[in-house]
């Protein structure tokens, strides 16, 4: 590991003017992810800011029934939050599908959005990877490339986003704050993360002398009706191949509203569009759910060990809402 300075920030100003002032800097929080990328000189940073005494370590409620989640909140903390278990349940259950205990006491919430993926070949210095060496190609494709993305790729990267929080998150709508040396802003979440296209190395929308300080949840009532399913190799602690986030309303046998996230198939989470505007006003049986599921993936591409995962993402999305149709909005069942 490169050598390193650490300065605890005693402030968001603070913070930022420390960054601005190394170029070659990073924010630290609970470290899960870029201590592990420092070891492997990944990323060899010159300097660290811990910015966990800073970022607010605070859940509260918004006037309009949200609520905001501070930056430096445990994971833990979140997953088991009253006003998160009661009214997003999707995004307690994302966090707990997650990781092991040890990682979610530690992990924040806003070290959680700027994970990097785990593709072998951006951890492997010996392999060409566009992430980690702009230009140096990307060996995933024509590679062994089983846990990778079908959905957004480009001829640059099919690596795919890791974070289950994350694609909760882009299921409720959630919204980004950051503060930097221009002031304060909000970005929405689909918009934080981008797709690779040529610049696969640059995966969010955050610059680089920002500061996330909070994360916003959009009061929506039928949220209370929600799931996260994780389809992965073992029931343990493990990245998914496939996994859904669903929010679901039905009355009268029609789905009056829905939202829907993907995660595992693309270079971020991947808001399913496609699938709602099928979903929304339709009929709740399984006949809707598989058409739905159909339009979603029609544009996925399989670069060979990861042709699977097209048909486990449709039928995934199918069986998620089936099951939330049959429990009538039951988000434990």
């Amino acid at each position: 590991m490169k050598n390193f300075t650490y300065t605890r920030a005693d402030s968001v100003e603070g913070a930022i003017s420390l960054l601005s002032q190394n170029a070659n800097s990073k924010f630290l929080g609970g470290g899960t992810n870029l201590v592990d990328l420092m070891r492997e000189e990944v990323e060899q940073p010159d300097a660290l800011i811990d910015v966990t005494g800073i970022a607010s370590a605070g859940i509260t409620e918004n006037a309009d029934g949200g609520i905001s989640i501070g930056a430096a909140v445990r994971n833990t903390a979140v997953a088991n939050h009253p006003l998160v278990r009661e009214r997003y349940p999707v995004l307690s259950q994302a966090i707990l599908f997650g990781a092991s205990g040890q990682i979610r006491n530690m992990a924040t919430v806003g070290g959680n959005l700027m994970q990097r993926t785990r593709c072998y070949y951006f951890y492997d210095e010996a392999s060409r990877c566009n992430k980690r060496t702009p230009g140096a190609g990307c060996d995933a494709i024509g590679g062994f490339n089983r846990m990778h993305a079908i959905l957004g790729t480009s001829e640059s990267c099919i690596a795919a986003h890791p974070s289950d929080m994350c694609v909760a998150l882009a299921a409720l709508e959630a919204v980004v704050h950051v503060e930097g040396p221009e002031g304060a802003r909000a970005i929405p979440f689909e918009a934080f993360h981008r797709l690779p296209g040529h610049t696969p190395h640059q995966e969010t929308d955050l610059r680089p002398d920002e500061l996330i300080t909070s994360v916003q949840l959009p009061a929506m009532r039928f949220a209370k009706h929600s799931r996260y399913r994780k389809v992965r190799d073992r029931a343990s602690y493990a990245f998914a191949l496939v996994s859904v986030a669903a929010a679901l309303e039905i009355a009268d046998g029609k789905i009056q509203n829905v939202r829907l996230a993907l995660g595992g198939v693309a270079h971020k989470p991947w808001r399913a569009h496609a699938a709602e505007e099928i979903l929304q006003g339709g009929e709740a049986r399984m006949e809707t759910f598989a058409s739905a599921a159909e339009a979603e993936l029609s544009s996925a591409r399989g670069y060979g060990h990861n042709d699977f995962k097209i048909e486990l993402a449709k039928r995934t999305i199918a069986g998620v809402l089936s099951e939330m149709a049959k429990a009538g909005g039951s988000p434990w069942v």
